[in-house]
């Protein structure tokens, strides 16, 4: 039985316990609808975004149902993340993995026994094997979890074979609730796993991939490293990821980091398991600000004041920009998603996604690397761009994004165009973007001299033009339909039928000016409903739970969030009454840590 609920938690109702056990005052758009679905008996596969509060629609049926409740969990780390805040919370959680010694492990499995479990987190391979299964067989369970069930489909960008066998529950146990939950799932996807799941006559709910708080930007990647540091500037003092492609980018960008002085830290897969570890715990207790990381890094974090994520390299689809910016701001503060957006990039990605064996899973990757490029290269708003992906439409601009605070300048590039077309054609349409690049600028070097290209009519028409703008207009002709590049004859550029009216000089041509450098947004006091809060006080709290998490040796959040943190600094509450009231409160909560938070304010009144 859940610490918070006690005996009489079957006289509870939902929003007691969401008001009681986790401390939040209303629920959120379908939290509702799909508790009471669950509640009741009944599936439901639950599609909201990330820190839309997904997880409460497993947990408080948990609390509200006998048994225990099974939850699937793809990573060991969010398994602890999330049981360390339920724990938090006064909820009897636990998990069962390979991380737990011999002697853990029979202590949990006795506690399952015994029925002092609500919660029970699994990876799908312990929960599918025979053993398991059949100790299940024995118990009363409340309900299964499906949690991150975009892995289940091979569209998905996380597939996981041991996903697809978790359709086997239905059949095995017929009668238990099951709720799939995801935050990042287009429509083949979702389709995906609601026939993989048998969900087909199950409550569909889908709250929306909108998260408001963040801003999105992208900005054409040259020297990225000043990029990234110019923005970090930007960023003192706030928890952060920034995201490489290789092993090797990682460990350069951190090592440039910790040099200049940022609290910074390496993560990839390459590293010592314990080193990693060291590293997340670390970032988890704010001991270290940036985390630089492979897409490796991330799936299991839970923490909620994530200020801002940059993309150093290109992601290869649209759902993992969106998982990955997702981790910013899930507390519902105001937040950064930066991408640096490379074009050899595209062709390092799509170098990785062609040494797949599997020439359907090929197919389906390269289409959706040519989907991110798209939404990287559009010049519209990019929450219409990205929300459009995935099937829903902004009445309007967002206006918080690069393209509605900083729209792109446009211009005349109609003979410049013609140029750079010509030149493809003078060197035979059977060279990539740098040589065509040096032709036009008349570049002196080896290569250039033994093919004889000194000697076209196009060489040397473009010495005006820097790299980067020679760049940035082939880019976009390829992106207008003017030239094609043959990915798979070493990304060689070859006219289109389209560039002949443009060659003829019966078109012209406008494109957007190349863009280096983020918009430097004035920011404001961010708001929690609707209030300023004093941002001394804040300070005060943030620093108070500092002290608190280390001395009980959890992760700050697992306290408070920033969110309640700045709620309590614009309502200053100065009773326990008082205190109930801030989101994220609960009546455990109140109890360990009420005083301490509520003489810190008092003591900042006096001041």
């Amino acid at each position: 039985m859940s610490e918070a609920v006690g005996e009489n938690e079957r006289e509870l109702n939902a929003l007691q316990v969401l008001n009681e056990v986790f401390g939040y005052q209303n629920f959120r758009s379908h939290q509702e609808q799909v508790i009471n679905e669950i509640i009741a008996g009944g599936d439901a596969f639950v599609l909201m975004p990330t820190g839309g509060g997904k997880s409460l629609c497993y947990q408080i049926p948990a609390l509200l149902r006998s048994g225990t409740a099974i939850v699937v969990s793809p990573l060991i780390s969010l398994m602890k993340d999330q049981v360390d805040a339920l724990q938090a919370n006064g909820v009897q959680a636990d998990y069962y993995n390979s991380s737990l010694s011999g002697d853990d492990a029979r202590r949990v499995l006795a506690k399952l026994h015994a029925g002092q479990l609500d919660l029970l987190y699994v990876a799908p391979e312990r929960l599918l094997a025979t053993d398991f299964l059949a100790r299940l067989e024995d118990l009363e369970i409340a309900l299964f979890a499906i949690d991150e069930a975009h892995c289940v489909s091979q569209w998905g960008h996380d597939f996981r074979p041991e996903y697809v066998r978790l359709g086997s529950l239905r059949e095995i146990f017929p009668d238990v609730p099951l709720i799939a939950l995801t935050a990042t799932a287009e429509k083949q996807t979702r389709q995906d796993i609601i026939n993989c799941l048998h969900l087909k006559k199950a409550c569909q709910v889908s709250a929306g991939f909108d998260r408001p708080n963040i801003r999105y930007t992208v900005i054409d990647k040259s020297k990225p490293y000043q990029q990234l540091s110019a923005f970090l500037d930007n960023h003192t003092d706030e928890a952060g990821i920034v995201y490489c492609l290789s092993r090797k980018r990682v460990e350069e960008t951190a090592a440039r980091l910790i040099r200049d002085g940022f609290k910074a830290a390496p993560y990839h897969a390459g590293m010592d398991g314990q080193e990693r570890k060291s590293v997340q715990e670390a970032f988890l207790r704010d001991d270290i600000r940036i985390v630089v990381a492979t897409v490796a890094f991330g799936m299991g974090i839970d923490k909620p004041n994530v200020r801002f994520v940059v993309h150093h390299d290109l992601p290869k689809n649209i759902e993992s920009y969106y998982q990955e910016t997702g981790r910013a701001g899930r507390d519902g503060l105001p937040a950064e998603a930066l991408l640096l957006f490379g074009y050899g990039d595209i062709a390092l990605n799509r170098g990785l996604i062609e040494k797949s064996n599997n020439a359907e899973q090929m197919r389906i990757e390269v289409h959706k690397l040519n989907a991110m490029v798209a939404f990287a290269e559009s010049g519209i708003c990019r929450r219409r761009a990205l929300l459009g992906y995935f099937g829903e439409t902004l009445e309007q601009d967002c206006g918080n994004c690069d393209i509605c605070l900083d729209p792109p300048q446009r211009y005349d590039a109609t003979e410049d165009a013609r140029k750079a077309l010509s030149c493809v054609y003078r060197v035979g349409q059977r060279f990539g973007i740098g040589h065509v690049i040096d032709v036009l600028r008349g570049a002196d070097n080896q290569r250039v001299r033994d093919l004889g290209h000194q000697k076209l009519s196009t060489y040397g028409i473009g010495r005006d033009g820097s790299q980067d703008h020679w760049h940035h207009l082939l880019r976009q002709l390829i992106h207008y339909g003017y030239l094609e590049q043959d990915i798979g004859n070493y990304s060689v550029l070859k006219l289109t039928e389209g560039a002949r009216p443009l060659l003829r000089g019966e078109r012209e041509l406008q494109i957007t000016a190349p863009r280096v450098k983020p918009q430097r947004v004035k920011k404001t006091a961010p708001k929690i409903a609707g209030l300023d809060y004093d941002t001394e006080l804040f300070n005060r709290l943030r620093s108070l739970r500092k002290q608190i998490a280390d001395r009980d040796g959890v992760p700050p959040y697992v306290v408070f969030g920033d969110a309640s943190l700045a709620e309590m600094a614009a309502m200053v509450p100065t009773s326990e009454e008082e205190l109930l009231q801030i989101n994220g409160v609960g009546r455990t909560k109140l109890k360990r840590y009420g005083r301490e938070f509520i003489s810190e304010i008092i003591g900042h009144m006096c001041r």
